[in-house]
């Protein structure tokens, strides 16, 4: 009777064993990723890199274009799994403020994010008091981008607090950047709701808008991750701790990917020409 116990019970730790086994190993071999991303030029260029470095190592990474406040909700929920343009603490304040406590920071892109009211550099003015002073010229209108990004939040506050007689024109970034370049061919007038890093900084002579009352703050390209995604995926977690580009590196791939007929395609240029900086940033093999 006891043999028999004994065995049961041996069969019973051997059973428990080959679970905890198979319950890792099926752990380990879990490679579906997803990254969703916002629909601006920075945000599309580092996500596609991320997808086109990642698929060769083996990884089913599914990408989508999201508004913001979204991806935030995502990634607290655990539906989302990473995101690699988080403008913190600043511009993106309010989403963290909501959904932070259920998110992980793992990484920092790029350290240099600013925003604010930019024009071509042949404009005479120099700072955003002065553009009262030319509402006919600028057309009462200052050309911006979708209205979940958090640069649009602070125009709104823009008009506010310096008391500009201008609307916000709501668009997109490419239609923002179409906008920039036909004033430009033109030689006229125009304002803008801009970023960096952003490509148009590459391709035209512009400028900021001085702020002095502090409306536009500057950030950093934070990456950040679901809850557990570190113990499901360490390998990836020090991928995106070092994923880092810095401004004309982060151009270089934003123009790839631009000048591509689909970003993945303009992200693999680029990787096929930064081979080594990007290999350096997944772990050596154990």
């Amino acid at each position: 009777m006891k043999s028999k116990m004994q065995k049961v019970l041996n069969l019973t730790i051997a059973a428990a064993i080959i679970f905890a086994v198979a319950s890792c190993a099926g752990k380990k071999q879990k490679k579906e990723v997803f990254i969703p991303y916002p629909n601006w030029s920075e945000g599309i260029a580092m996500t596609h890199l991320a997808k086109a470095y990642l698929d060769q190592k083996g990884y089913d990474v599914e990408i989508k274009p999201i508004e913001p406040g979204p991806i935030y909700a995502s990634l607290s929920k655990g539906d989302a799994d990473v995101f690699v343009d988080a403008w913190l603490p600043n511009t993106h304040g309010e989403y963290w403020e909501r959904f932070g406590d259920k998110i992980d920071h793992i990484g920092t892109a790029f350290g240099g994010g600013t925003t604010g009211l930019v024009v071509p550099s042949y404009v005479p003015i120099d700072s955003i008091p002065q553009l009262n002073e030319h509402v006919e010229e600028f057309g009462g209108e200052i050309i911006g981008i979708g209205s979940g990004a958090g640069i649009h939040k602070n125009t709104l506050k823009a008009i506010e607090e310096y008391g500009l007689e201008y609307k916000q024109v709501t668009s997109s970034g490419t239609a923002m950047v179409a906008a920039l370049e036909g004033a430009i061919n033109s030689n006229d007038w125009i304002v803008i709701t801009g970023w960096k890093p952003h490509f148009k900084w590459a391709r035209y002579d512009i400028k900021y808008l001085k702020d002095p009352k502090g409306v536009y703050p500057a950030d950093e390209l934070q990456i950040l991750a679901r809850k557990g995604f570190t113990e499901d995926f360490p390998k990836l977690t020090e991928f995106f701790g070092n994923f880092k580009l810095e401004e004309a590196k982060l151009y270089e791939l934003m123009d790839d990917v631009k000048n591509a007929n689909d970003p993945i395609d303009g992200a693999k240029v680029f990787l096929e020409n930064n081979k080594e900086m990007v290999e350096g940033w997944f772990p050596a093999a154990e």
